[in-house]
């Protein structure tokens, strides 16, 4: 990607709020040792690790016109406020390896990931043994990755085929993408000690920057072009983007207006049901907001002052009379961050987001995240039902969006939720099919033990 880091927000922070249900006058008090000493065993012999097999095709819901300025702004910027001077892409056929300690896990994923990018956006893209790549994919440790670039999750970065290479390449002008005028070897750096999921996670969002847009936009609902880092797999609007990319209207070298001037129809031929019309520019999402969200979630700072910055940007968005992504990121950050300290206003932001991401086409995962805060709060109060009703609303978005991580724990909180109403055996039975969602989605048994005991955590002590 342009940038080298990317927020991370994908963990699920869940436990702050039952800390605080003695506080509340409904459900029954949880003491401390009551809440650190439940524990939920795992099976001597976890279920195997599940993966999604196919992915559903969703076109995206927006007027064409909105996706040509997305489009325009993703192509030619880069997230520090750079401009491209021209569009950039491989010219002809693209190959990938996938060099170093790759897990087994990632085989699929990267056969899933090159399938869909060559049936949805028509790229002529294939995967090599080893060997000279257009995109090479090296898999290092984390601590290798972040120990030359702090705070990363992982990244891209042009003209490199190696993680050597690009060590004596880096901050030379070699690296530098405004001097990109065509894309020949792009180099995708990827932890090959993290779980499953996070792995195919970067692998989706790198490689897609490797071959298209290089720059992240607040504003999209629907894209995993966007720091806010709720989605996780390229999604509709994002295919149709790079199949744009790769169309045959457009080609290495075009300036901004060139590529604006074939974009309607180019458009309107790709995504028919999208209509026509000039693209719309859209004012920028001000630095002040930014620099807020990016303190507030980026874990450099102490809390208070990470919990100020959410409270700014919250400030920022209802000064701008934002009532989009934004505003509801915003509170998002904000109530993640008051999570054990102050529920009522966690609380009060995570419904506000919930409604926000509720009415807004294609945030059905975002408001996921949402619900996972106010199930585990209706199970800390005790009301099962209402935590049941809640995680059920939100399992078809789950796993359309093939998040396993959030899949497994609402499907843990809904588990604990039967279980306290006496249910054993349906209880059983959902955990254990969460716990083959949680082997992809969180990796390590210790991880997915640590899950298990939050959730565990977070019921009352008796049944309903």
């Amino acid at each position: 990607m342009s940038h080298i880091h990317k927020l991370i927000v994908g963990a699920i922070t869940i436990l702050g709020l039952a800390s605080c249900a003695a506080d509340l006058p409904r459900g029954e008090d949880v003491t401390t040792r009551e809440v650190t000493s439940r524990r939920i065993e795992l099976p001597a012999q976890l279920p195997p690790m599940k993966a999604f097999a196919s992915s559903r095709i969703e076109r995206p819901a927006r007027p064409n016109r909105e996706i040509a300025g997305d489009f325009l702004d993703l192509s030619f910027a880069l997230e520090s406020g750079r401009q491209l001077p021209v569009l950039t892409r491989f010219e002809g056929p693209v190959t990938l390896a996938v060099t170093g300690r790759a897990p087994a896990a990632l085989a699929a994923d990267v056969d899933r990931l090159l399938r869909r990018l060559r049936i949805e956006a028509g790229i002529d893209i294939r995967q090599v043994p080893a060997g000279p790549a257009s995109i090479t994919v090296e898999m290092i440790s984390k601590r290798a990755l972040q120990g030359v670039v702090p705070h990363a999750a992982c990244f891209v970065a042009p003209n490199v085929s190696s993680w050597t290479e690009y060590k004596a390449a880096r901050r030379t002008a070699q690296t530098d993408w405004t001097r990109l005028t065509e894309r020949s070897r792009m180099a995708v750096f990827i932890p090959g000690d993290v779980s499953p999921q996070e792995m195919r996670d970067c692998l989706h969002e790198e490689v897609a920057q490797a071959l298209g847009p290089v720059n992240d936009l607040y504003r999209l609902p629907d894209s995993v072009f966007n720091d806010d880092n709720f989605h996780t797999v390229l999604t509709g609007f994002d295919m149709l983007v790079l199949r744009a990319y790769y169309a045959p209207e457009l080609k290495s070298g075009m300036t901004r207006a060139q590529v604006a001037a074939r974009l309607p129809a180019l458009l309107a031929r790709l995504n028919p049901r999208g209509g026509t019309g000039a693209p719309v520019q859209t004012a920028p999402t001000p630095e002040a907001w930014k620099q807020a969200i990016e303190t507030a979630l980026g874990g450099r700072d102490t809390s208070p002052v990470r919990r100020d910055a959410a409270r700014r940007a919250v400030e920022l968005a209802r000064v701008h009379n934002w009532r989009d992504t934004r505003l509801a990121f915003s509170l998002f950050a904000l109530g993640q961050l008051n999570l054990g300290l102050n529920s009522d206003l966690a609380l009060a932001a995570f419904r506000e987001a919930e409604d926000i991401y509720r009415v807004t086409p294609g945030t059905a995962l975002q408001a996921a995240h949402m619900g996972v805060q106010l199930a585990a709060h209706a199970l800390s109060l005790g009301n099962a039902d209402t935590a049941i009703r809640i995680v059920d609303s939100h399992l078809d978005a789950v796993a359309r969006a093939e998040n396993a991580a959030l899949l497994s724990t609402l499907m843990m909180i809904k588990a604990q939720a039967l279980e306290y109403q006496g249910r054993d055996p349906e209880a059983q039975l959902v955990r254990l099919d969460s716990l083959g969602w949680a082997r992809y989605g969180f990796g390590s048994e210790a991880e997915v033990a640590a899950r298990l005991d939050e959730i565990a955590a977070i019921a009352p002590g008796g049944r309903s």
